[in-house]
């Protein structure tokens, strides 16, 4: 069933057994869980069935780090998230990154690999891609013909392509909107979490729309999946009981913030540009799936020379300082003057695949060619790792939205070990390619000055800045001196609270977010069903 807070479809007050806050992929994917699992369920969203610039403009916030991308449009809010515009990359983290690292300060996941492995599987089924994760030798079946690097320094990583851009979007949920035990209420948004008067449990939700309808919500357990920035605000500015936030009794909600930061790391010059071009400049088709190659460190290679598990891939890009092509200019004029409704984001989509089909079939001879006449460079595009920071941070402001939340500011901080960490991967890149004769790595001088901070490039990439990925502010710990979150995903100290998301993660390793989110929300999910019996109880 489908109700809209905004035209006051609903009662005063809804009670389902859980109540799901949020309608992206996390809160999507928990909710079908719980569904499968014999719950009734309330989900929440902010946002309508599609782009609205008064909702949007609830996302609003200061940018008082790093630079980076308006926080309005940072993230979308109606139902589907940031998923109805998402680039289909599947990948998997990689068993190290879950390791406590010593040369990585906050590093370690409360769980082992078998504890989220044994949920990639489903989550994959999710995206309609194979359940085993690409390796290697399927980028080679698929014809890629990547270079033999050492495996001991350097390593290929693989993307796996979901190409239904809409799976999370309303219309593609008719199993939530049809299901007898569901109640999807659009145009909700959570002002605050109310804890009872012990604060060891959540009595209910405020909830109001912009259209001054109000709405009070209980349940026997409550979900957070609102994102790696509203996650911590709604916990922050839940005082009413907790006075510094709920979770937040060892100031721990709103840090860690981490990004996957994008950077141009060199170009490369000499005899192999065509086969690297070939290689990793394009998707590869291997039967249904659709695969592309990165080059990341080995383990032995992070352990090593005590650096993170950042990645690169090497496409034709136009030189550093140069003025902008007409094509990237075109691109982005659609992607930023066009807002993110349905047809807008279709306007996005048929360029996307218009742009693949063009370079399925051409690429690499049409960069390769631009790059003979002087036109491109043969460019590392850095996708990294950034190290968990307890300065980087998401805070609240003295400012408050329409409906009397704290807006956020982002205090994002990059640290020297992000930037060595790229160092080292480009400079043992440049060695291997040495070795095998296809070339050498010009190395820019921002790798040659750690101290220096990190340097982002517009035309490194049509997101230069990062991926949009909002990961670790409400992150996963064994200790509530260290996290928010317990290894399920219960928020410390609060026995019917939970949250899933990128914002539980501890570390971000290089692969994109969305297959964990949907792994750990499953995880999550049975979680709260194995607990089903103490709920009821309480």
């Amino acid at each position: 069933m489908h109700l809209d807070l905004h035209a006051g479809d609903n009662a005063a007050e809804l009670t389902a057994e859980a109540c799901v806050v949020g309608g992206g992929v996390a809160g999507i994917t928990t909710a079908r869980r719980l569904l499968e699992l014999g719950w009734s369920v309330v989900l929440l969203e902010s946002g309508g069935l599609d782009y609205e610039p008064a909702t949007a403009a609830l996302n609003a916030g200061e940018n008082i780090g790093e630079t980076y991308y308006d926080l309005e449009d940072a993230r979308l809010r109606f139902f589907g998230g940031t998923t109805a515009i998402w680039g289909g990359r599947v990948a998997e983290l990689d068993p190290i990154d879950l390791e406590r690292r010593d040369w990585a300060p906050h590093t370690g996941w409360p769980i082992a690999w078998r504890d989220l492995e044994a949920y990639y599987r489903p989550a994959r089924r999710m995206f309609g891609v194979a359940e085993e994760a690409a390796a290697a030798a399927d980028l080679l079946a698929a014809g890629a013909a990547p270079p033999a690097l050492d495996p001991s320094r350097l390593e290929l990583g693989v993307w796996s392509f979901d190409r239904k851009f809409n799976r999370f979007v309303f219309a593609e949920c008719r199993d939530l909107i049809a299901h007898p035990r569901c109640r999807i209420v659009t145009h909700a948004t959570v002002t605050e979490i109310e804890l009872d008067s012990g604060g060891q449990q959540v009595a209910g939700l405020k909830v109001a729309s912009l259209s001054g309808r109000r709405l009070t919500v209980r349940a026997r357990a409550y979900v957070l999946a609102a994102g790696g920035m509203e996650n911590p605000r709604l916990l922050l500015a839940s005082r009413s009981v907790a006075q510094a936030g709920i979770g937040n009794g060892h100031d721990q909600v709103g840090r860690y913030f981490m990004e996957h930061p994008h950077a141009r790391g060199g170009r490369v010059l000499g005899r192999g540009v065509w086969s690297l071009l070939r290689a990793f400049g394009r998707t590869h088709r291997l039967g249904a799936q659709e695969l592309a190659g990165l080059i990341k460190p080995s383990a032995a290679l992070q352990a090593e020379k005590e650096i993170l598990n950042s990645s690169l891939t090497i496409a034709a890009r136009q030189p550093a300082g140069s003025a902008e092509a007409w094509g990237m200019a075109t691109y982005n004029r659609i992607k930023h003057n066009v807002a993110p409704t349905r047809g807008g984001r279709a306007v996005w989509m048929v360029t996307k695949t218009a742009a693949r089909w063009a370079q399925q079939r051409i690429d690499p001879a049409r960069p390769w060619l631009l790059h003979q006449l002087g036109l491109r460079d043969v460019a590392l595009v850095v996708r990294a790792e950034q190290a968990p920071n307890p300065e980087s941070r998401v805070l609240l402001t003295d400012r408050t939205d329409p409906l009397g939340v704290p807006r956020v500011a982002l205090d994002w901080r990059m640290t020297e070990l992000d930037v060595r960490s790229v160092a080292v991967l480009v400079e043992t890149l440049d060695a291997e390619l040495r070795r095998l004769g296809m070339g050498r790595i010009d190395v820019p001088d921002w790798l040659g000055d750690p101290a220096g901070g990190w340097r982002t490039d517009p035309l490194i990439s049509a997101h230069p800045i990062g991926g949009y990925h909002h990961m670790g502010t409400t992150r996963m710990s064994a200790d509530p001196r260290s996290g928010v979150v317990d290894p399920h995903g219960q928020v410390h100290g609060v026995a019917n609270l939970f949250v899933v998301g990128s914002s539980v993660f501890p570390t971000s390793g290089w692969a994109n977010p969305t297959l964990t989110i949907a792994a750990l929300a499953l995880r999550t999910a049975d979680r709260i069903e194995g607990r089903a019996a103490a709920f009821r109880a309480a």
